[in-house]
């Protein structure tokens, strides 16, 4: 089947035709889901949540003005839905411990962690990014997964593109510190 772009459903769904808005949703149910599921842990949970933001995405279409991309505006949606449903079940996130992540050197790659298969290696950094709260999981699954641009990521998650990049620097050095916790190694930092 091919897709025409997004405006066209968008207006065809304005117009009344109902069963426009199918196409959209098909287009980006997984990104949706995958936004979500990087908030919410539950898979059951998240496919409620998935559901809710196309619900929303439907009746706020009319409110959609086109500054940004349709799937900036529907990837915000899923993120403040996720966001707004951890909150009404009082889940909170704690911040990931920071303190001496500013003298890790960025060429800091362990030996231990290269000299793994890529099978391993792949292994290694889900489990590293299950340690990670939401947002940051989300701010990396985005950028290196889905290929998006910091712009985007900005657009999605409300943070200005400067802190998006500051965020990405940060997460991967919290992620090369959560690698070789579970490996049993300690990162020398600089002082």
């Amino acid at each position: 089947m091919s897709f025409r772009d997004d405006q066209y459903y968008i207006e065809e769904v304005l117009n009344g035709r109902v069963d426009a808005f199918r196409p959209l949703v098909e287009r980006h149910q997984d990104l949706v889901y995958t936004i979500v599921r990087r908030i919410i842990i539950s898979d059951q949970e998240a496919e409620e949540v998935a559901q809710d933001v196309f619900v929303k995405a439907y009746r706020k279409l009319g409110e959609f003005r086109g500054k940004a991309k349709f799937s900036t505006w529907l990837y915000r949606i899923a993120y403040n839905t996720a966001i707004s449903h951890t909150r009404k079940k009082s889940v909170t996130f704690l911040p990931a411990d920071e303190r001496g992540l500013e003298h890790i050197p960025d060429d800091s790659v362990q030996d231990d962690i290269l000299g793994l298969s890529a099978e391993d290696r792949g292994r290694l950094i889900n489990s590293a990014l299950s340690r990670l709260p939401g947002t940051d999981k989300l701010i990396i699954t985005l950028f290196y997964y889905h290929e998006r641009e910091v712009s985007e990521i900005s657009g999605i998650i409300g943070m200005s593109e400067s802190n998006v990049k500051v965020k990405l620097h940060r997460i991967r050095k919290r992620l090369l510190m959560e690698m070789n916790d579970i490996l049993g190694k300690k990162i020398d930092t600089v002082a």
